[in-house]
């Protein structure tokens, strides 16, 4: 399995701190300046990368008044698809903007294509990566397409069963991918953190030989903390100004200041997870001196028999260890000892 990877020379696996991808998707609402003012933010919070969904609402779908391109139930119940697409889509003459100021800032961006024609846009604009989005994991020619560029892929899992999942894999590897992420998703919006199953992070590492990551789609950021400690080397959350602003995507997901404490703790998440170790740590060291150990706890004369009246096990810890309480007792002390005496193999015979 490859160790690690690089986007934008940055090095994402296992042994560096988690890539923090905000998603901007449809929380820009229709305004430009909220979608440099949501890339601003998450530069200010911390997070690694700005992720861009590149499509229209006619190369996503079609307007069609059939039952089948309906919604009903759940956050946007009511509209058809060509309407939620058209009110959440990312004009394409924003693009080349928001990648300038993106680059001015210092922070990478990089989008998910969702049809050809979204990639030569992207390619244009020289993005450093894809994604493949969670809906988007069945359109093999799609990712096909994308792994010919030659970049960094990320792949959302939402959705897919095993099967799906290695396909889509092949096809990226088969054609060109050498630098590959998987994130495990729940395709919910909001997802509940008891359907995450994390498990399956590990599980995805070792089946498709890959590294693997989260798309969090649930409104805190535990699931997100979790999953860094249990192998994600990658963390993907639906980022907005103001989670009550009205927009498709808002709802669920997080304000800059949710971005900025995931940020930080899921790096301090990475960095207590570390490497199997038994031996103190720099932090213990100073403290061994207050462990428990064998005092003399009662004035002792030189012959007098050490008893459980005279010797105990207390802190601190200069004495002899506890484990040799039981061999001193009855020994003969070989001079007078004071109470409050560490007990010492030279005191006694």
């Amino acid at each position: 399995m490859t160790k690690s990877i690089k986007i934008n020379g940055r090095s994402i696996g296992r042994e560096y701190p988690p890539y923090i991808i905000a998603e901007l998707s449809a929380n820009h609402n229709g305004d430009i300046n909220r979608a440099l003012e949501i890339i601003e933010a998450a530069k200010k919070a911390g997070a690694d990368a700005i992720k861009l969904q590149t499509y229209t609402h006619d190369t996503i779908t079609i307007d069609s008044n059939a039952d089948e391109f309906q919604i009903h139930g759940g956050l946007w119940d009511g509209k058809s698809l060509y309407q939620l697409y058209k009110q959440a889509h990312m004009p394409w003459d924003w693009h080349k903007p928001l990648f300038k100021r993106a680059k001015e800032i210092g922070i990478t961006i990089f989008s998910s294509p969702f049809d050809f024609t979204a990639v030569e846009l992207l390619e244009s604009l020289d993005a450093p990566a894809y994604k493949i989005a969670s809906f988007e994991l069945v359109d093999l020619p799609l990712i096909k397409r994308v792994a010919q560029t030659g970049k960094p892929m990320i792949m959302s899992t939402g959705m897919a069963n095993d099967v799906e999942i290695k396909e889509a894999i092949n096809v990226a590897r088969d054609n060109g991918c050498k630098e590959l992420v998987i994130l495990h998703c729940v395709s919910g919006y909001p997802a509940p953190a008891n359907e995450y199953n994390l498990a399956t992070i590990a599980d995805m590492t070792q089946r498709f030989d890959v590294l693997a990551g989260l798309s969090d789609h649930t409104i805190d950021n535990a699931t997100a903390i979790a999953a860094v400690v249990l192998g994600a080397c990658v963390v993907e959350k639906h980022v907005t100004l103001d989670r009550n602003g009205g927009g498709a995507d808002d709802s669920f997901s997080i304000e800059p200041l949710e971005l900025a404490q995931l940020c930080k703790d899921t790096k301090t998440a990475w960095s207590a997870l570390g490497h199997v170790n038994y031996q103190r740590t720099q932090a213990e060291i100073g403290n061994i001196k207050f462990r428990r150990s064998l005092y003399i706890v009662k004035d002792v004369i030189k012959g007098e028999k050490l008893t459980a009246e005279n010797v105990r096990s207390i802190r601190p810890g200069f004495g002899l260890a506890p484990k040799f309480y039981e061999q001193v007792l009855g020994c003969r002390a070989n001079q007078n000892i004071p109470s409050g005496t560490a007990l010492s193999s030279d005191l006694f015979d």
